[in-house]
Parts: C-alpha cells; structure tokens; sequence
C-alpha cells in the first residue's frame, strides 16, 4: 500500500470516526473520545498538509473521490481544531442533564463528521450527499430546545432555504457532468482552468453554484433564521458561525476557474455580496444584544468574502475565512464575558473625533496604503486595499474614543505593523489559493468602491449623528433591517406552514387587597 493510499485512507477515517463515535453514543455523553477525535483530525491535516506543501502526496488513482487539495486540508485543519474547542467547551456547557448531553453530542459529532466529509470531496455526488446530512444534522441542533418559539421558526426557514440551496448545488453539479462527463472536481477545475469561455451550460451551472453559496451564507432577503437561530445553545451559534455557513466561500474556491470565466455568477456575487456586506455591518451598529450583533457581523463578513471570490481575491477569501472562522468561535463562545466588555465601552466617555482627526486619519492611512501598493507594485482590484485605507482611517481617527487613548504616533506605528501583517498573511495564502483574473474587470472594482465609500458615509452618520432628527427614520429603518426578513418570513409561512409550539403564559402574581399599601 502506497502513502497515497494511505493519505486516502486517513483522510476517510476522520468523517467515518465522527459518525462511529456519534452511533455509539447511546449509554453516555462520551466527551473524552469526542475530543480525541478531534485532535487526531487536526494531527492528519497538518501532517498531510505539509507532506502535500513538499509534493510528497499525491492523489491517489485508486481513491480519487478524496482530496488531498491544500484548500481542503487548511479547511479540514480548522474544522478540527473549531471541533475540538466546540467539544470541550459543550462538555461544561450542557453538563446536568445526560439525556440532553446524549442528544446534543450524537448531533453535534453528525454534523462535525458530514462537514469534513464535504471539504475532503472530490467527488460531486459525495459532497452533496454530505452537504446535505450537515443540514438534516444542524436541524435538530437548532431546535435542541424545541419549546422555544423563536428557534423553531428560525429552524423551519433554515430547512426552506437549505432545501432551495441544495437543489441550486445539486442542479449546478448535474449540468457539470452532463456538459464534462466527469463527477470528479479535480478533473472539472483542470479543464476550466485552461479554457477560454463557457458553454451556456456551464454558465448556467456557475449562476446556480453562486445562488446555492449566497443562501448558504445567509445574504440578504434571505437572512433572518441566522439571526434567530441565537435561541440555539451558544456552542451551537458558535460551530454554525465558526465553521458551518463559510462553506458556500469553499464552494466558491474550490470551483475558482467556473466562476471566473462567468459574468452572471460573478456580478450576483458581487450584487448582493456587497450589498449585504454594506447593509448588514450598519444594521450591527444598530443592535444592542451581543450575540445579534455577532450575527449580523457574519452576514456582512460571508458577503465580502464571496465579493472577494467574485474580484478573484481566492487567496484572500481563503485567508478571510480562516480568520472569521477562529474570531467568530472566540466571540460566541466568550458571549458571556463580552456582554461587561460592552458596558464598560458603553459607560466610557468617548471624545468624538474632530474634524482635523479625519483628514489626517485619511491622509496617513491613504498614504500608507499606496505606498505599499507603489513598493510592491500590487496588481489590480485596489477596492479591497480600499477598504484597508477606511479600516486605518477609522482606527487612527477614533484613537481617541476607546477606553485608553493612544497617540497619533503610536496607533500610525500599530497601522504600519497591520498592513505589514496583512500583507504577509495575504501573500502566503497565494501558495495555497491564487489569484485568479475577473472578468468584470474594473466595472466591479469601481462598484465594490461605490458600496464602501457609502459604508464609510453611513457609518459616521449612524455613530456621531444618529440623535439628529433627519436621522430618527434611517435608524428606525436600519434597526428593523428594513423588514427584509418579516415579509420573507410572511412569505414562508403561507407557502410552506409550520405549526410552532404553545407559550404558556406564566401564572400572574394574586396579592390579597388587604395586603395592598394604601
């Protein structure tokens, strides 16, 4: 047996020992082995990513339905180590009950092992299989606590647009093999690669993996179970933010070529991507409640990542992911301290920014970003360097506005160490994910431009003018999220009904009259 076999073999063993550990799991919560698991996953990735780095693994002839892909073994790596976190944190989260902690891990090692098995698919019909199971196992995840109103309708659209994204993925890799004669992934992407154009079929084919990516990643209208689904156990929002709804970005990478080579499926991408993006980080200024705001914060984040695909940034998507992936699973599952955090900043006396502030923030930042652009003579779209100028911008001009002020020459050095970071971070992503050139051109960089100068604008109106009265109606609109998700919610209901459980209205307090102070 040749180590290609044997890389096959361990890459199978992973989703395989998830679904083993989850069946036996039947006498008692066994916690211990979970995390094992997880660990011996996390070794293998990292082991087989560095054998891969130094082509000494190949795919194996035998075994081609498994990936040995870089992109596939980074992401397998951070699900494992999201996993072992997600478990050993649930092992003090649910403790008392052992029916409940049965159940929640027999789901919760369900939807661990289909979500490696998607990213170690080479095969079409495989991943498919295993995209589904991920969303027949987070279902009963998200109503773990079924007596819970909200949880169950947020469920009950979950599954509606899991449904509609599984039949745009399944009808996409359909007209794939029908236009290729291939199920494999590795065959279609080498194909692509060194093709000019598509054939309307495979343009069709990239428009529907698109669509199936967009809803996967709850972009707007179709948005609101993410928010709601916050009734689910706090590890739960955790793996789902964390490690779950970043899969329709792997969709997008795996299938880079196909996407490139198509208008349509690009500027959906870069249509709502953006707009959600743009809508979504200002909607989060608006929410009080920790974990909404973390929702709302991944909406914004998964829709620049599928813009960052759509601009051929795949290496900055790849990066993209990761880091939301490792923040968002720190944030939920820290829920609970960030709630003092947020008073402390909220009691703070913040010192709003002159106007000076502004221009020299914008200068410096401005200043810095095109330096490094004219240094490494970076290559076209600027709109993501753009968005690196604003994020400088805002944290040079609001220096003062934090819990401890710092100086212009200290938060300009931290600015210079950012973008160096970033910059190195960005370039050794390029050896796993590169690069690809759009189609759209600069009529895409120019919109993705358009969408953050307006994000700048609102961003500032909503954070130093909001008690204006001009602005009482923007901030109502912007804190209801326009009522997207109450007429889609309408919507769903009348064309697919649920029955949602009973409230019992809490028995009222009776004082005697005599008791009552006059």
């Amino acid at each position: 047996m040749d180590s290609q076999w044997i890389g096959s073999l361990l890459l199978l063993a992973i989703p395989l020992l998830f679904f083993i550990t989850a069946l036996t799991n039947e006498r008692r919560a066994n916690w211990r082995l979970a995390m094992n698991i997880s660990l011996l996953a996390l070794a293998i990735s990292i082991i087989l990513g560095t054998l891969t780095v130094m082509d000494s693994l190949t795919l194996s002839k035998n075994m081609t339905w498994i990936t040995h892909s870089p992109v596939s073994l980074v992401m397998l790596g951070l699900i494992s180590f999201i996993a072992f976190v997600n478990i050993r944190y649930s092992s003090a989260y649910m403790v008392g009950n052992r029916e409940e902690e049965r159940r929640y891990l027999r789901w919760l090692l369900l939807t661990l092992g289909s979500v490696t098995l998607v990213v170690i698919s080479n095969h079409m019909l495989l991943m498919m299989l295993a995209w589904i199971s991920i969303s027949i196992s987070l279902h009963r995840l998200l109503i773990f606590y079924p007596e819970r109103q909200r949880a169950v309708l947020a469920a009950h659209k979950k599954y509606i647009f899991a449904r509609l994204a599984e039949a745009c993925l399944l009808g996409g890799m359909f007209l794939l093999y029908y236009q290729h004669q291939t199920w494999l992934i590795s065959d279609i992407y080498q194909t692509l690669s060194v093709a000019k154009e598509l054939s309307y079929l495979d343009q069709f084919a990239a428009t529907l993996l698109a669509m199936a990516a967009l809803i996967k990643c709850a972009q707007l209208p179709l948005h609101g179970w993410l928010i709601q689904v916050v009734e689910a156990p706090t590890p739960v929002s955790a793996l789902l933010h964390a490690g779950i709804i970043n899969l329709g970005g792997f969709l997008m990478i795996i299938f880079a070529p196909l996407i490139m080579l198509s208008n349509s499926a690009q500027w959906l991408l870069l249509v709502i991507g953006g707009l959600t993006t743009v809508l979504a980080a200002l909607v989060m200024m608006t929410r009080a409640t920790v974990k909404v705001r973390l929702a709302w914060s991944t909406m914004s984040q998964m829709g620049l990542m599928l813009v960052e695909c759509a601009l051929g940034l795949f290496e900055l998507a790849l990066l993209h992911l990761v880091a939301h992936s490792c923040y968002k699973a720190y944030a939920f599952l820290n829920s609970g301290s960030e709630v003092e955090s947020t008073m402390k900043r909220r009691l703070a006396k913040a010192q709003p920014p002159t106007t000076t502030d502004w221009i020299l923030a914008g200068l410096l930042s401005i200043a810095l970003v095109i330096g490094l652009i004219w240094v490494m003579n970076l290559p076209e779209p600027y709109s993501p360097w753009l968005l690196f100028a604003i994020a400088l911008t805002l944290l040079l001009a609001e220096r003062k506005s934090r819990l401890n002020q710092a100086s212009i020459v200290s938060m300009l050095g931290l600015a210079a160490v950012l973008l160096v970071i970033y910059s190195l971070e960005k370039t050794g992503a390029h050896w796993i994910a590169s690069s690809m050139t759009t189609s759209v051109g600069w009529a895409g960089d120019l919109w993705v431009a358009v969408l953050l100068i307006g994000f700048f604008i609102g961003y500032i109106l909503l954070r130093y003018h909001a008690n204006r009265p001009a602005m009482t109606r923007v901030w109502r609109a912007f804190y209801a999220g326009f009522y997207l998700d109450e007429w889609v919610t309408r919507l769903n209901l009348r064309i697919y009904p649920t029955r949602l459980p009973v409230r019992f209205k809490p028995k009222k307090l009776q004082i005697p009259k005599e008791e009552l102070i006059k």
